[in-house]
């Protein structure tokens, strides 16, 4: 009877290497905050890192984290826009002040989930 925690081995030049594999994990497409994130697991959070890895659970993961910070940093972004009165008029009248505005909502909204989502 073979017991769930059993290792095996087998047998080379008289060596014994145990049968270890890493389960399978399901192939996420990983965006920009999820290589963030696995970038900041390698080096801060080595230990969950390692977990997620060892149960097949880290593309789920980083796929997870990618979804939510680009949601937020657009639901975000649209917020400090309609606050600071950014709108379609503006765009139509000076296209660049608009795009300049835009781009300092997007930074603004990406730092505030950096900090809240990405590296937690």
């Amino acid at each position: 009877m073979k017991h769930q925690n059993e290792i095996t081995y087998t047998e080379r030049d008289g060596i014994l290497y145990p049968d270890l594999a890493l389960p399978d994990q399901t192939d996420y497409p990983i965006g920009k905050y999820g290589q963030m994130r696995l970038g900041f697991l390698k080096k801060h959070r080595g230990g969950t890192y390692t977990t997620l890895l060892t149960e097949g659970r880290l593309s789920a993961h980083l796929f997870a984290i990618d979804q939510e910070a680009r949601s937020q940093v657009e639901i975000m972004t649209k917020e400090l826009a309609n606050n600071r009165g950014i709108d379609e008029n503006l765009k139509a009248s000076n296209p660049l002040l608009w795009v300049q505005e835009m781009n300092n909502c997007k930074a603004s909204a990406e730092e505030v989930v950096l900090r809240e989502v990405v590296y937690q």
